[in-house]
């Protein structure tokens, strides 16, 4: 859909740094993390991601939607860019983590009528961390915006800094970030926005996007030690 370039791509993104979440341990033990398992640990686990969800969704507040002419565009992430983590020296494990960032919620609205453009705001809930190798309390991290048509073709694509501080004894913060103002032109009305998908990811290396296609993960604060938890010896 060439015929539809150039896409105004006018983007404010306004960052708003919100508290520090509660260490966690890393996902599925290791690293220096709280040793051995069974049920104890099974519900200390579960109660900490209940306790997780219910503080994204006290800072996240999904858009409100509008009436339009026809169908918004999808807002998806895509899965191999979905969560970046650098690793020191390229080995992966958890004790190399330096930064780590996840997206994990997406919240769009669009607004047209007749045949004008149609424009999309989207927010995006970020939760970021602070591995055992960061040895700075600031790190940039890097996301994109991209419009494509249905045929996945890309037709513009914008990528952002998002700067991040985590505050001292903080490893994890949760970064809300308002995309405003994407604006997609149209032939004539009878194109809607079905016709068309906005993909929010990370910029990641070729050995991250592959991490991600093979479902490893790491917990944000991957490597960190819990408050409390005692070394292995």
């Amino acid at each position: 859909m060439s015929r539809l370039r150039p896409l105004l791509f006018t983007v404010c993104a306004s960052l708003s740094l919100l508290q520090a979440l509660p260490t966690y341990a890393q996902m599925g033990g290791g690293g220096r993390g709280r040793g051995g398992g069974g049920s104890d640990q099974q519900d200390q686990d579960e109660a900490k991601r209940k306790k997780r969800e219910n503080e994204f969704g006290q800072i996240f507040t999904p858009l409100p939607q509008l009436k339009n002419a026809g169908p918004c565009p999808y807002v998806n992430v895509l899965y191999d860019a979905a969560r970046v983590i650098d690793f020191k020296d390229n080995v992966e494990g958890s004790a190399a983590v330096r930064y780590s960032g996840e997206i994990q919620n997406i919240s769009s609205i669009c607004a047209y009528k007749t045949d004008a453009p149609i424009g999309v705001k989207a927010r995006v809930l970020f939760e970021l961390g602070r591995g055992p190798q960061g040895a700075a309390h600031s790190h940039t991290y890097r996301y994109w915006v991209a419009v494509t048509d249905r045929n996945h073709a890309v037709m513009e694509k914008v990528t952002f800094d998002l700067p991040v501080t985590f505050p001292a004894g903080q490893d994890r913060v949760a970064v809300v970030q308002d995309i405003n103002h994407i604006v997609i032109p149209r032939k004539d009305a009878n194109v809607s926005g079905a016709n068309f998908e906005i993909l929010i990811g990370f910029e990641v290396t070729p050995q991250n996007a592959a991490f991600n296609r093979d479902g490893k993960r790491f917990r944000p604060n991957a490597g960190q030690t819990p408050p409390g938890a005692a070394n292995p010896p």
